[in-house]
Order: structure tokens, then sequence, then C-alpha cells
């Protein structure tokens, strides 16, 4: 049985995966509701942190969408990577 994984689509799986995550983030934040949603968070997590939301800026949110894509690639990259070298 062939057990090995395409690093290139675990790579963009796990890219979407994550970006996706972020842009419901900044969907929250457009919304108003992500301030909520971090003391909802923290607060089944027992913290009490202050955290403030600021104001919803368009660059940032895609700077975040795109870096999140990046990072979620590489690591799914490596994960295919180590898997198919544990599996050979």
């Amino acid at each position: 049985m062939d057990m090995k994984i395409n690093k290139n689509k675990t790579g963009l799986t796990f890219g979407f995966l994550i970006s996706f995550i972020h842009i419901i983030w900044s969907i929250l934040v457009v919304l108003g509701l992500a301030q909520w949603w971090l003391n909802f968070v923290l607060g089944v997590h027992m913290l009490s942190v202050q955290v403030t939301v600021l104001p919803f800026d368009f660059i940032k949110a895609i700077t975040l969408v795109i870096m999140t894509f990046v990072v979620g690639y590489v690591f799914g990259w490596l994960m295919a990577f180590f898997w198919n070298k544990c599996f050979k």
C-alpha cells in the first residue's frame, strides 16, 4: 500500500484552511463582533487578559490572510514531506 501524500495538495489544503479561519476573523472585526468573541474565548479558558480589538484595516486584513496562507502552505508541505520520509 502506497502511503505517500502529495506535498503541494497538502500545503494548499492547510493554507486555505488557515487563511479561511482568518477571513472569518476579519469578518468578525468588520461586523463589530470580534471583541465579544475574544472575550468569550478567553473567558471559557478561564483567562483574564486585557485585549482590545482595533478598528478594521483592509490592508492589514489582506496581509493577515496572505501570511497565514503562506505559513499554512509551508506547514502542510513540510508535514507531507516528513510523512513521506517516514513511510517510504
